[in-house]
């Protein structure tokens, strides 16, 4: 169903470690960390008979959150052992025939990331760091401002100035806002994607493809009018009945 409309899958294999959305596997056997070449060509085999468009998200060590380091044993080495099997079994002229993800990616360094790039992985997951980086943002504001943010009126400007423009959510909303941005940034500077895809001048489209049909505005409009009309006169006439 997916593949029909056009839509990304994204398979996860194996376990991330961790904790996240309540899932805890922080407990979990180190062994199961780790997924093997034979379980990602078998995903790879499964998903690849109905269509193109999906990637595999295999378990190299990785874990939700970021802990003390030597905590981690990341082993994104691995990803290319997964590519070499894969390329192997179907006889694929491509490198690296794969698209993988990077699940845990808050807290690698930048030759784990490197390493894992260059192995394959198209996409990193980066939710712990960029729930932090938002914290900060606000944070910071919080800091900056907290001689305004201590009542609705009176300031180190004066005992009858308004803080309304500081307390504002809408002020250190954005400032987390911005912080996550600049972390987004920064993991694309590190992923090498930056100035490699130009912004394109094409206006959006529907997802699958396919232009919805509806009325234009003015149609609309008409129809409505002409119900109106309609309906004003079987009134009329029913009234005339009676």
């Amino acid at each position: 169903e997916m593949a029909a409309m056009k839509i990304w899958l994204e398979m996860e294999i194996g376990i991330t470690g961790g904790e996240e959305d309540g899932v805890n596997n922080e407990d979990v056997d180190p062994e199961k960390l780790y997924t093997t070449p034979e379980q990602v060509y078998n995903v790879y085999q499964a998903l690849s008979k109905i269509g193109n468009m999906f990637s595999i998200a295999a378990a190299f060590g990785n874990v939700h959150g970021v802990y003390k380091p030597g905590n981690v044993k990341l082993s994104p080495e691995r990803l290319l052992t997964h590519q070499e099997y894969t390329k192997e079994k179907i006889g694929s002229d491509l490198e690296r025939p794969i698209f993988l993800v990077m699940h845990g990616g808050s807290g690698s360094t930048d030759d784990e990331i490197k390493l894992a790039v260059a192995n394959g992985v198209i996409k990193m997951n980066i939710d712990t760091d960029t729930q932090w980086a938002y914290w900060e943002g606000t944070g910071k504001f919080i800091e900056e401002r907290k001689d305004y943010l201590k009542g609705q009126i009176g300031n180190p400007d004066g005992a009858d100035k308004p803080n309304k423009k500081y307390y504002d959510p809408r002020a250190w909303i954005r400032k987390g806002e911005e912080s996550m941005c600049a972390r987004v940034g920064a993991s694309m500077e590190r992923l090498g994607s930056v100035g490699k895809y130009p912004r394109s001048s094409e206006s959006g489209g529907y997802q699958v493809g396919i232009e919805k049909k509806t009325l234009s505005p003015a149609a609309l409009f008409s129809a409505g009018v002409a119900a109106g009309v309609v309906g004003s006169f079987a009134i009329n006439v029913l009234g005339k009945k009676k």
